[in-house]
């Protein structure tokens, strides 16, 4: 016997997926782990800062940790430092990645196809990501894929502006949305997903970057894409 109940509940589920759907008109990303794979120069750079305190890693994966949260946050929470401390490894992180750490970086296949889909279904492109603002510029133009963002949030090289709900609102605010039901973040680190809900925005959480199913579940996400494609079935009108 049918539900009569169940089926009317999923028919309202979906109904208000498509209603969602044809809402999104700003799309927030995060850039690490979600435009480029950045795996390589973020721990080389880590690598750089660590042995400055004597510190030796031998298993890159171990650092894949670090790639999404606020670096100074990183380097107390894994390694125990100080707030002091923290600061200095941060100095040290900078030296090397703003001279090579950069561009040991690649994009992820489907992004660039991705991008171009979403501009012509004429849609605002924003990046939301903790790295320092100059720096996700300077990988942006690197990797040609600048010109598809209306606008690039980031972190202040201080600790002003690093936690991404703050990044987030300020991309907001930078860009005059008030319609909070129009805009959707995209990413790969629970941070991306806290961040939105802090802010009041649904999430797409993406896992060909650093983070689990488990983890973007966990953290609440909206939608859950494999693969960077996938985003469009979420963000365009049925």
């Amino acid at each position: 016997m049918i539900d009569i109940d169940l089926v009317l509940s999923e028919v309202k589920r979906v109904l208000k997926i498509v209603e969602v759907k044809s809402m999104y008109k700003y799309l927030l990303f995060d850039l690490d782990g979600t435009l480029t794979d950045p795996g390589l120069g973020i721990t080389n750079s880590v690598m750089y800062a660590l042995r400055k305190f004597d510190i030796n890693v031998e298993e890159r994966t171990s650092l894949y940790k670090f790639i999404g949260p606020p670096l100074r946050d990183s380097f107390e929470t894994f390694y125990g430092f100080s707030s002091e401390k923290s600061e200095l490894a941060v100095q040290y992180y900078r030296e090397y990645f703003s001279e090579q750490g950069l561009y040991e970086n690649e994009v992820y296949d489907g992004i660039a196809d991705l991008l171009i889909q979403l501009k012509e279904r004429g849609k605002s492109l924003i990046v939301a990501t903790s790295k320092p603002e100059s720096f996700a510029i300077k990988i942006l133009q690197h990797f040609k894929l600048y010109d598809y963002f209306d606008f690039v949030a980031g972190a202040t090289m201080d600790t002003t502006r690093n936690k991404k709900a703050d990044i987030i609102k300020y991309a907001l605010e930078s860009c005059n949305i008030s319609e909070k039901s129009s805009a959707i973040m995209i990413g790969d680190r629970e941070h991306d997903i806290i961040g939105a809900k802090e802010n009041d925005l649904d999430s797409i959480g993406v896992l060909f970057g650093y983070g689990s199913y488990d983890e973007l579940k966990k953290a609440g996400a909206t939608f859950i894409a494999k693969r960077p494609l996938d985003i469009l079935g979420y963000i365009e009108v049925l």
